[in-house]
């Protein structure tokens, strides 16, 4: 008879903690341990900081993930092989482990790589995962911007590929979300103003936390900003009330 071994990956929103669904904080709790992602074992990451209102100090494990390494793939993989066994270990010990993740583990998520290596060192994974706010659901409330209105698209990008792909979707039709666009900001800003977007669009960080920033999008300068910055440039909306219904 085998053990089963659960990897839960749990979404706990973009960063305050009234945003974190009931069951995430049930999976959280009902977990023998909680890993937070984090790039140095000497950080709390926003994650983390999040966890901390639902489950005791000594519950929480720390596993460094290369987050940010994007020039060498052969370090990037090593600490990647690392983080998966470090995670195999814990699974083979307590059963049951959650992983608390930023946002949705299933939008652009550390999650889903970490899910893929373990599967290949744990038999009889059960990989599951419960649902989080995202930072665009998030700064739509704060900002009032409205994602979408009857038949219009929504297009989500990752700055990190590129302003060009960023400049692409601003030039289609719909709302369009831009993740990670903090260091391009300078680039962001020539993209909106070179496709007419710039008008209605709104910039957030630390959503939720004391050091939240919303601004309009016409206030973007060349000066980076926080890596996490989350961009809206809501659709075209020229026909009134109803108009797209």
């Amino acid at each position: 008879m085998t053990t089963e071994h659960r990897l839960i990956g749990v979404g706990v929103g973009p960063g305050d903690p009234e945003l974190v669904t009931v069951k995430g904080v049930n999976a959280l709790r009902e977990a023998a341990v909680v890993v937070v992602p984090v790039m140095d074992t000497l950080e709390r990451g926003r994650a983390e900081a999040t966890v901390l209102h639902y489950v005791p100090a000594e519950k929480v494990v720390r596993v460094v993930f290369a987050l940010n390494e994007r020039t060498d793939r052969a370090r990037r993989e090593a600490a990647w092989d690392a983080a998966g066994e470090r995670v195999a270990g814990l699974l083979r010990e307590h059963g049951t482990v959650a992983f608390a993740t930023i946002g949705d583990p299933n939008v652009y998520s550390t999650f889903t790589y970490l899910a893929q290596t373990v599967a290949e060192s744990v038999p009889e994974l059960a990989v599951e995962t419960v649902p989080g706010i995202t930072a665009m659901q998030d700064l739509a409330a704060r900002s009032g911007a409205v994602l979408t209105e009857g038949t219009e698209p929504l297009t989500l990008v990752p700055v990190t590929a590129g302003s060009a792909v960023l400049k692409e979707a601003l030039e289609g039709p719909g709302t369009v979300v831009a993740y990670k666009f903090g260091r391009l900001a300078g680039e962001v800003a020539t993209a909106l103003r070179e496709t007419g977007r710039t008008r209605d669009a709104v910039w957030g960080s630390a959503l939720g936390l004391p050091e939240e920033s919303i601004r309009p999008a016409a206030e973007l300068e060349d000066a980076p900003l926080p890596y996490l910055s989350t961009l809206i440039a809501p659709a075209r909306r020229d026909d009134g009330r109803g108009g797209k219904l």
